[in-house]
């Protein structure tokens, strides 16, 4: 099935958010897409055609949804965008997959740092409930789209490091 638009997509569809570990360049951003395009083009869940869009922002974060409504994504279904952004990845020399390090902006450039380093830049006084982070956990689209995606840090899981 082609992918469709990403406003598209319901508020319930399943959301995967990539960021990478630095800005892509322009070249980068569209080879990127070009081949996320192709696989969500025919990415499928027990033969069944997955209604799939993507998104990127701020060259820097891909996000892939998905209308489970006429298909549910599947284990195997997952395990295939997986292989594919590692792939990716290796294409590319940039890293997609690690959900660990914490994004946050300050001073309006996007920095990317480990938890403790997050932690640590709180007890400082360089980050505070104020910063604003990107909430890459989020699971479906009407989370992204309320605002709980690019937040608050007091709003977010990351406000732990506060207390």
């Amino acid at each position: 099935m082609p992918r469709i638009d990403f406003d598209r997509l319901p508020d319930d569809a399943r959301l995967w958010i990539f960021a990478a570990d630095r800005d892509l360049t322009a070249v980068e951003q569209d080879r990127l897409l070009a081949e996320v395009d192709a696989f969500i083009s025919q990415w499928t869940a027990h033969g069944l055609p997955l209604q799939a869009a993507r998104d990127m922002r701020y060259r820097r974060f891909l996000f892939i949804g998905v209308d489970e409504r006429a298909a549910g994504v599947s284990g195997c279904s997952v395990d295939a965008l997986v292989r594919q952004m590692k792939g990716l990845e290796q294409e590319l020399g940039v890293e997609l997959v690690n959900h660990g390090p914490i994004l946050f902006r300050l001073n309006e450039t996007i920095d990317r740092v480990t938890r403790e380093r997050f932690a640590e830049l709180a007890v400082m006084g360089t980050v505070t409930p104020e910063t604003t982070v990107f909430d890459n956990t989020l699971r479906r689209v009407g989370e992204l789209r309320s605002g709980r995606w690019e937040t608050r840090a007091g709003n977010a899981w990351h406000g732990r490091a506060f207390f």
